[in-house]
Parts: C-alpha cells; sequence; structure tokens
C-alpha cells in the first residue's frame, strides 16, 4: 500500500488535557478507513487537526510527502483534504445547486468580466452549473437544484454537504458521522453512494460513525479511539474480536 495520508505521534492538549494522544495513522490512496470510538474519544478532534482548525502540540500529517502542520484550512483543501461535519453545515439560504458551486474555485473570471457580464463570464457559469449538476445527479438531487437548501429533509442536506466537499476535488475525505439522524434504508443508500464515491473519484476516505453496520460493511481498516488514544488497529473482523475493542466500545 502506497502511504497517501501518514500521521505520527500526533497529539494536542487543552488546558492541559490531552485530547488526541500519540495517534498515529496510514491512509493508502485510494483506501477507505473508519475511526471509530465512544464519544469524547477525540475522534472529531483528530479530524480538526488533519483540516489546519486545531494546530497539533506535537506530531507529524504528511499529505502525498508534504507537511500539512502549520497550514491554515484553505491551503489545506487546496493540499486535497475536504471534510464534511457532525452538525451540517449548509448555506442554509442558497439553493441547492449554488451550495455545490460555491465550491468550485479553480474557475475565474476578472471582476470587470463578472460586472459587465462579458461572454468569458458566461462561459465560466456554464462550466461551473454543468460540473454542479454532474455533482448533485451523483446523489440524485438534481431534480431539487433550485430548491433552498434548508428546505430539503435531513437526509437529503447529508447528501448536499458530502455533494460540496466533493466539488473542492479532495484527493482524501474526511467524513464526520454521514449516517447520523439515516434511517436503515437511507444508512443503506449511503453506504453504496460512499463505495461509488471512492471508485469513481479515485479518493481515500477517512470514515468517523457510531452505526456499526456501515463501517463494518465498508471499511478496509479501522482505527479505534479510547480517551484521545489508539486501543486498535486492524480490519473489521479484526476490530469486532478485539477484546479491547469489545469492552470500551462495542459493549459485547
Amino acid at each position: 500500500m502506497q502511504k497517501f495520508l501518514d500521521v505520527k505521534n500526533l497529539s494536542v492538549s487543552f488546558g492541559g488535557l490531552k485530547a488526541v494522544n500519540q495517534f498515529n495513522i496510514e491512509i493508502g490512496e485510494h483506501e477507505l478507513v473508519g475511526l471509530i470510538g465512544p464519544n469524547g474519544a477525540g475522534k472529531t478532534t483528530v479530524f480538526n487537526l488533519l483540516t489546519g482548525v486545531y494546530k497539533p502540540t506535537e506530531g507529524s500529517i504528511n499529505l502525498a510527502g508534504k507537511s500539512m502542520v502549520g497550514k491554515n484550512t484553505n491551503a489545506i483543501v487546496q493540499a486535497g483534504i475536504a471534510r464534511t461535519f457532525q452538525n451540517i453545515r449548509l448555506f442554509k439560504d442558497l439553493s441547492v445547486i449554488d451550495n455545490v458551486k460555491i465550491s468550485f474555485m479553480t474557475e475565474k473570471y476578472s471582476a470587470l468580466s463578472a460586472i459587465l457580464r462579458l461572454p468569458s463570464y458566461w462561459r465560466s457559469e456554464r462550466i461551473i452549473e454543468e460540473k454542479a449538476l454532474d455533482f448533485l445527479r451523483i446523489f440524485q438531487l438534481e431534480h431539487l437544484a433550485q430548491q433552498k437548501a434548508s428546505n430539503l429533509p435531513y437526509g437529503e442536506q447529508r447528501k448536499l454537504e458530502i455533494a460540496r466537499a466533493l466539488a473542492t476535488n479532495p484527493k482524501l475525505l474526511l467524513l464526520d458521522e454521514p449516517a447520523a439522524g439515516m434511517n436503515p434504508s437511507e444508512t443503506k443508500e449511503l453506504m453504496n453512494t460512499i463505495e461509488l464515491i471512492k471508485d469513481r473519484f479515485s479518493i481515500a476516505i477517512l470514515l468517523i460513525e457510531h452505526d456499526m453496520q456501515l463501517v463494518m460493511g465498508i471499511c478496509e481498516r479501522i482505527t479505534v479511539l479510547e480517551y484521545g488514544s489508539v486501543i486498535a488497529q486492524g480490519t473489521p473482523d479484526e476490530i469486532k474480536n478485539n477484546p479491547k475493542v469489545i469492552a470500551a466500545y462495542l459493549g459485547e
């Protein structure tokens, strides 16, 4: 496996409390990896470290051989890491398609062409519109393109957030509890969609999720956190049968 993300001895403290302690993980270029653990284990804190929201007190984060430590969030997105959030963060007053269009950072035109509505402006707008519709089609949201994002059902808002993250053209997608609030049918559909994304876009995915059926069903490897420290890493079968994991998280 060629390492794409390589994290070593990552730690962060808040007021003397180590929220993440000596965290290590490796993810291959097209690998789907799960990050699980009880509430408060430090999973979202790891995502915040990987995306530059928090600065680590020690450790390294290398993406395709380049250090991400010290880079701001925008620079990390441009380097190829995108994420979704536990609590959905959409532009609720914008349309569904505008939520996706806003993620395209490479299509540019001059301020003058935008003010004067020159042909270059409309050409770029058409390109962006078509690209956004392509992402909406993947999630079967194209018929809702002109709806206000706040009017979508909860499950559809989750899908829109993932579509928007994909529109930044990431090489690594971080999904923070994407199945939260979904019913079993929606969760099954989400599993299929995540696998489709991985294969269609040839990207790596790191997934935080409490739904064990989803995690065990699609992840190639799983890392388990407890109190900010890694207690187990392995395949789904290895994790299911790990006594530490059973005691700390699965409760069986």
